[in-house]
């Protein structure tokens, strides 16, 4: 079950020749695929192109009507080997995925389709996910373009812009015999707007046609003497192709003004945000019209140096906004005049951050720098300069504004197994634990403070193998479901049997690849029409030879904590698995939420559990925060005027997965929880048994307030 659904916004994929598209980036990246005649799809999802794989998934039905194969393919290097389908074959194809750990996934498969080249158009969508938002190491997929000579296409962020990419990008492909990359920040995926659109194509060579009409030729083989030939046509006939189809269909854009000796060159996916500094500075209107020169490269590699040159001839600097490090636009453009001995100053990261997301307020302040270097006039005639947050501000915000930690969701069931974990520590000692990509990587924040590496969507097993050795501890690995499928299976288990590991791994099976958006996987319990779901983990395992293996609800903390000590301490040797098991509370709520509501106006009757604490019999210890941290559970003031400290308390957000009681039951904490069951449309017997109920309960209420008020006078 995605996390959202677009089943609605896909009907928009129909709009016909002539007719305005609106929507959003990923919505018109999937037109433009359809657009272009495109055979296949495919791609892993991942922040932040988790959308574009749900579009496609709730469009396969228009994909098929149009003889358009989707793939949800099991890792990136398995979408990234789709593309092998147009290295002898006129077939377009396309694949995405969130860089650049997805690149690193599918660099094998990429430098060989490289090397290879393609006579039919591929499209490689990759989610940049670089900045202070992104979830993962900072790292650009320039680098990979560059490494395996691949075209980067960086577009403006507007849809006529990424529709025009994709489109020129199959073309681009085809001219040059060369997989192209197309890549898209988050901004990018999610802004709305419109554009004309064209008629939907049926691939012009289908995948059928390929099947029954097979076509081998060595030469594409990336084998000896193949290869080395390989690496010349990439030098002397699919770079000057592609320089020259760039050129040809001006792909860059020479935009602003035409005059004045000073420019800017900037990346086109930085565009918007470079206007946005501009109007600030008064150098720009609201409309994006400046006239200030500026070389936007919706292409950033190649470079075309004759562009470059002819931009830079007639200006004394240029300043390059360049998101990222290492400067790699910069030290090209660098080389590109040197070699054509143009003497235009270059700016870039000395005028701004040599790292860190480009922000409006980042770009501002590298603008009025390289302004204030070069043509001090030009900035001082701004009508009002807005002032940069000194670090004095930065200082006084990280003391106002309190930190945001991310977390578990409320009701979250990977949160039992690490206060599970918790509890062992302390009969057990601290444990090393090898951590792995997924929502259970907020283990290692507090409250839960566990966890000491974290290698890669997969490794968490791989991650502490180097520890397989004579000791009295045992480490522990975790595993998310959609990272067992995705590498675990084969890097983390399948190493682990062969190698006769002797610690454990405890694999979260929640039912979804979650922290992607909530996609089905080969263990989703849900029926999916179009994929194969309901394969066991432990059938899995056991397969490849785990002998010692158990499966646990999450939510029974207790036995989970007597499961991981079982694992821990028992004198049986090899690998050990335990699989918590229990659904990802998320999309169970967007599944049954809607479900309840409607059943409650249609008059039925329902019950629904919710917890609380007495604060009467909360002692403000607060060890049940410590081992939950669950976000429905928090303080308030303690109602004894006697008592200071502040007692727990449970708000409204609880989902009753009744987790805060179990940790108060297997840490043996105070009995202050309890649970409470609220009932929606109650029958004549709900009625009539809460009137029984009221009745003692106030009966013995009034009996207490007498004996109250008999000693608060004295008597007696």
């Amino acid at each position: 079950m995605a996390e959202r659904s677009f089943a609605k916004e896909v009907q928009d994929l129909k709009v016909a020749a002539g007719e305005e598209f609106r929507g959003e980036g990923i919505l018109a990246v999937t037109k433009a695929l359809l657009q272009s005649g495109v055979s296949y799809v495919g791609g892993y999802q991942g922040a932040p192109i988790s959308h574009l794989m749900d579009v496609l998934a709730d469009a396969e039905e228009i994909l098929e009507e149009l003889d358009i194969h989707f793939e949800a393919s099991a890792s990136e290097a398995s979408a990234a080997a789709m593309l092998a389908a147009s290295v002898n074959y006129p077939l377009r194809g396309a694949v995405t995925w969130k860089s650049t750990v997805g690149t690193n996934v599918a660099s094998d498969a990429l430098a060989s389709v490289s090397s290879s080249g393609v006579m039919g158009g591929t499209l490689i969508i990759i989610g940049e996910d670089y900045g202070e938002g992104s979830s993962i190491m900072q790292e650009r997929s320039h680098a990979f373009a560059m490494k395996s000579q691949l075209w980067l296409l960086d577009p403006r962020p507007n849809l006529q812009s990424i529709v025009d990419m994709v489109e020129k990008g199959f073309e681009l492909s085809e001219a040059s015999n060369t997989p192209v990359m197309l890549e898209l920040r988050i901004r990018a995926c999610h802004v709305h707007g419109s554009f004309i659109a064209k008629e939907n194509r049926r691939p012009d060579f289908t995948l059928r046609e390929a099947m029954e009409n097979p076509t081998r030729d060595y030469g594409r083989v990336v084998l000896p003497p193949s290869n080395f030939v390989h690496e010349h046509e990439k030098v002397n006939h699919r770079w000057p192709s592609a320089v020259k189809f760039i050129k040809d269909n001006k792909l860059n854009e020479f935009l602003g003004g035409h005059s004045g000796d000073c420019g800017i060159i900037v990346q086109g996916g930085m565009y918007n945000t470079l206007m946005r500094a501009l109007a600030l500075l008064g150098l720009a209107d609201h409309y994006g019209n400046t006239d200030i020169p500026i070389y936007c490269l919706n292409v950033t590699y190649p470079l075309i140096d004759d562009e470059v040159a002819g931009f830079c001839v007639d200006k004394k600097a240029v300043l390059v906004v360049e998101e990222g490090q290492p400067e790699y636009l910069e030290q090209n453009i660098n080389t590109i005049l040197r070699r054509k001995d143009l003497q235009t100053k270059v700016h870039g990261k000395d005028v701004l951050p040599l790292a860190g997301e480009y922000t409006g307020q980042v770009i501002l302040d590298g603008v009025r720098k390289f302004y204030d270097k070069n043509s001090p006039d030009v900035v001082s005639k701004s009508p009002a300069l807005p002032v940069a947050l000194s670090q004095e501000d930065h200082a006084s915000l990280a003391e106002t504004v309190p930190a945001r930690p991310v977390g578990f969701c409320t009701g979250c069931p990977e949160r039992p197994v690490f206060t599970a974990m918790k509890l062992l520590q302390r009969e057990l000692g601290n444990i090393h634990v090898s951590c792995d990509i997924g929502c259970h990587l907020f283990s290692i924040l507090p409250p839960f403070n566990i966890g000491n590496t974290t290698m890669g969507y997969g490794l968490g097993w791989s991650g502490a193998s180097a520890f397989n050795t004579a000791s009295d501890k045992r480490t522990i690995s975790i595993m998310g479901d959609g990272g067992f499928w995705h590498n675990g299976l084969t890097s983390g288990v399948g190493n682990a049997v062969f190698n006769k590991n002797d610690n454990l791994l405890v694999i979260v099976d929640n039912g979804y690849s979650a922290a992607t958006g909530g996609q089905d996987i080969l263990s989703s319990r849900a029926l999916n029409k179009s994929k194969s779901t309901n394969n066991p983990i432990s059938k899995a395992i056991a397969g490849l030879g785990i002998k010692w293996q158990r499966t646990v609800e999450t939510y029974r903390i207790s036995e989970m904590v007597k499961v991981l000590r079982e694992a821990m301490t028992t004198p049986e040797k090899g690998p050990k698995v335990i699989i918590a098991e229990s659904e990802c509370m998320l999309n169970r709520q967007r599944r049954e939420k809607p479900q309840r509501n409607k059943a409650i106006r249609d008059g039925k009757r329902i019950v629904r559990a919710r917890f609380g604490v007495d604060p009467d019999t909360c002692t403000g210890d607060h060890a049940c925060i410590r081992l939950s941290g669950c976000p429905s559970l928090t303080i308030r003031d303690n109602p004894d005027p006697l008592r200071e400290d502040p007692v727990a308390w449970v708000n409204n957000d609880c989902v009753g997965c009744g987790v805060c009681g179990e940790v108060t039951h297997a840490a043996v904490l105070c009995p202050s929880f309890f649970r409470a069951e609220l009932l929606y449309n109650p029958n004549g017997w709900d009625r009539f048994t809460s009137g029984i109920r009221n009745s003692v309960i106030g009966f013995l209420q009034r009996r207490i307030d007498k004996k109250r008020a008999k000693y608060s006078f004295g008597e007696g």
